[in-house]
């Protein structure tokens, strides 16, 4: 996981209550047990495992406030004991569960709670296209429950078994008794998602790059969805299978904008600044002066394009935005404008409620009160005439959105024309920033005062807070799952793929109450079954793999879950060790996408070269000596260039300092040899390793005015740019891509 170089989170939102309040026994404090016990019920953990394998309580202090964050009052006795007993009771006063997740093929009860004694009905309602009959009756069993006293009505509990054979999708339960009516959410999702299954007959690989860094000689300063195409064209050609980007959500709608791509203001929408605005067709139509204008605003960028050094988001946001507004209001084609207003409607209110926060936010500050206040919230008043007031901005927004799904379209089409298997394979976030669209347009399927992190590690011994609000279990639930639903929809769209970082976070997220140091946090558990089983269904519609990013903390179990599910894993080479000594590839996982390094690593040759112990050294960030630091980093690359030569990969005596001329090259190609002898079905390249460049992408730890995180270029060894234009003739690109092709016998 990425961590936004950022402050601590903030939240206007409602504190909880002071653990040290005093309960109704005069005590200063709650009773333990019965603190756990709520805790366990709402599915908070009271104790983790730590990095250094020890187990660590949680506070009682961070206890009652993520509790708080969960809607539960926990701090005294009294209030403790009710909530409890709240807990218990909540599913009787429900008719029905809000949503019900089960696995094609296999059988499932839903609860009715009625009357005691009064008659129930249950049938479910199929989505649209899954079946011919679109109503079936679900049979209620010979299961007796105790009744249960629901505020002084004898209430019963009805089982009911679905119908056998239901298909994948998204239908509707509707219960029914003594005209009382209720309806819930049915989701059917596959017990494994097949996708990859073509890969285990024959394994793919692909590059992986930083969308943002690429650039063709007509950027306007940033890669773009052109370039994706071009990409996706020119490595297609040479067998690859497909290109993971970063993600390439949505940031601010106007500059400044966050660097980051893990820190977005919404997962389901897309950035345009990753728009050519050349490729518009109304561009052709333009009056001569506007025309004009957008040629001059090409001028100006075009410094900004060669720059080698760093990139400037802002200004090019700036001038794309302006050249932007004039194609807008360009006339429209009828097939045009039909297209144009097809988009929106399947689109629906989300993006019409996105469209509104990046009109109201172009005005206003993040941290302005509006984006707080009760009374100004989505579907308000005050928002529904602001909806009113700033209708054309709003068109402006939706009019974006349409523009990037058209050329992510035509992205993939470039991608499975070149021959890819897969073609673009996204990258989903963690979460969202703090400020973000998201936290406002979904504040009710979110938690309130948390922010997500991690616990502290070897790395970063204070923990870390992401500042991004978490989804709240529950409402997430009681919203059908539409939310988490309908960004995965949008993100796969256009999609072979997607990779979901940290996918760990859908079983369990590390939540950091507002005013807490992120070591004082707790892990709170999801309901995995659910958001595996929605994700399986969304990709396998989509007929896209699912890629998780499982490294890191993990509880045993969880990777031959995601396995058994058909969900890819991860395996960096640097991380995968038996003991203190490389991990034979041999023994590496099928089910995985296999890569030498990831982007939270410096390229391979800059890693090879120990430059990022320098750099280390530079800002700080290391706890000894660099001298010790770059004498245990040469230890390890020692072990890994003897299994290259034992490998034959190496010739006997090449070693870890590299001085002969060639051996960077020769060794990063023996890497990506070795890795092709393991199982795993999908490999991967950093396209930063096939030109050799040696700066990291991120530096975790700093903060952009140590590092400029995020904002590198892409660049070959000697620091200076390096143009799509360029890889056909670049010999280091070519061999690399070739050495792949062969070790994987092609």
């Amino acid at each position: 996981m990425k961590a936004p170089d950022q402050q601590q989170a903030q939240s206007s939102d409602t504190p909880a209550a002071s653990p040290g309040d005093v309960d109704a026994a005069g005590q200063g404090s709650v009773d333990q047990h019965l603190l756990q016990r709520l805790a366990d019920a709402y599915g908070v953990g009271t104790t983790f495992q730590g990095w250094d394998g020890l187990p660590h309580s949680v506070a009682e202090e961070t206890l009652i406030k993520v509790l708080a964050a969960l809607g539960v009052a926990a701090h005294t006795n009294q209030l403790i004991e009710a909530a409890l007993a709240e807990a218990e009771l909540a599913p009787w006063r429900r008719m029905l569960p809000p949503a019900v997740v089960v696995q094609e093929g296999e059988p499932a009860q839903v609860p009715v709670h009625v009357r005691d004694g009064a008659t129930a009905r249950l049938s479910v309602e199929l989505e649209a296209g899954t079946g011919p009959d679109q109503r079936l009756e679900a049979t209620q069993q010979d299961v007796w429950v105790p009744p249960q006293d629901v505020d002084g009505i004898p209430t019963g509990r009805a089982t009911f078994a679905l119908p056998q054979g239901l298909p994948l999708g998204w239908h509707t339960l509707h219960a029914e008794s003594e005209g009382i009516s209720a309806h819930g959410t049915l989701v059917v999702v596959p017990a494994r998602l097949t996708t990859a299954q073509p890969l285990e007959e024959r394994r793919g690989w692909g590059l992986a790059t930083q969308l943002y860094s690429v650039r063709s000689k007509r950027s306007w300063g940033i890669g773009d969805f052109a370039d994706l195409a071009d990409l996706a064209t020119l490595s297609g050609a040479r067998g690859a299978d497909y290109i993971l980007v970063n993600p390439l959500h949505a940031a601010e709608p106007v500059p400044p904008v966050q660097p980051s791509p893990y820190s977005p203001s919404t997962r389901r929408f897309f950035n345009p600044l990753y728009i050519r605005v050349e490729d518009i067709p109304e561009l052709a139509y333009l009056k001569p002066r506007r025309r004009a204008t957008v040629d001059k605003l090409v001028e100006q960028v075009q410094g900004l394009n060669r720059n080698g050094e760093r990139l400037d988001r802002n200004s090019v946001y700036a001038a794309k935005l302006q050249a932007l507004e004039l194609l807008y209001h360009a006339k429209r084609s009828p097939t045009r404008q039909a297209a144009f207003e097809h988009f929106c409607r399947i689109s629906g209110s989300g993006l019409d409620d996105f469209a509104l926060w990046s009109a109201i936010r172009e005005d206003l500050a993040p941290e302005d009160p509006l984006w707080t206040d009760p009374d100004c919230a989505l579907g308000s008043a005050e928002a529904e005439s602001l909806r009113e007031k700033l209708a054309d901005r709003i068109g402006f927004h939706r009019w974006l959105q349409w523009i990037c799904d058209e050329q992510l379209e035509n992205a993939q089409q470039a991608a499975r024309r070149a021959g890819m298997r897969l073609g673009v394979v996204h990258d989903l976030a963690v979460g969202v920033d703090l400020s973000s669209a998201d936290a406002w347009t979904l504040r009710g399927v979110l938690a309130p005062g948390i922010s997500v992190g991690a616990p502290p590690d070897m790395y970063n011994q204070l923990g870390q807070d992401w500042n991004q609000p978490p989804w709240h279990p529950g409402r997430l639930a009681e919203a059908g799952y539409a939310p988490f639903r309908n960004m995965l929809s949008t993100v796969l769209r256009h999609a072979g793929g997607i990779r979901v970082d940290h996918v760990l976070g859908l079983f369990r997220l590390w939540w950091v109450p507002t005013g807490n140091s992120p070591r004082d946090g707790a892990y709170v558990r999801y309901d995995h079954e659910a958001l595996i089983g929605i994700l399986a269904l969304e990709a396998q519609r989509a007929g896209a793999v699912v890629i998780g990013e499982d490294l890191g903390t993990f509880e045993p179990w969880v990777r031959d879950y995601l396995a058994a599910r058909g969900i890819l894993g991860t395996s960096i080479l640097w991380f995968e060790n038996d003991g203190d000594s490389p991990l034979p590839p041999e023994r590496y996982r099928t089910q995985a996408l296999a890569s030498v390094n990831t982007h939270d690593l410096p390229p391979t040759a800059g890693y090879l070269a120990g430059d990022h112990v320098a750099l280390r050294s530079r800002l700080g960030l290391l706890e000894r000596s660099e001298e010790d630091e770059r004498e245990g980093h040469m230890a390890t690359l020692e072990k890994m260039m003897g299994l290259l030569r034992e490998r034959g990969l190496l010739p006997d005596g090449a070693g870890a300092a590299l001085d002969e001329l060639g051996s960077e090259e020769r060794t990063i190609e023996a890497l990506h040899r070795l890795l092709a002898q393991s199982p795993s079905v999908l490999l991967g390249v950093a396209l930063v390793d096939a030109v050799g460049e040696r700066r990291v992408q991120n530096q975790p730890g700093t903060t952009e005015a140590l590092y400029p995180n995020w904002q590198v270029p892409l660049g070959g060894p000697d620091g200076k740019a390096v143009f799509l234009d360029d890889l056909p003739g670049n010999a280091r690109f070519n061999s690399l891509l070739a050495a792949v092709q062969e070790a994987l016998g092609r």
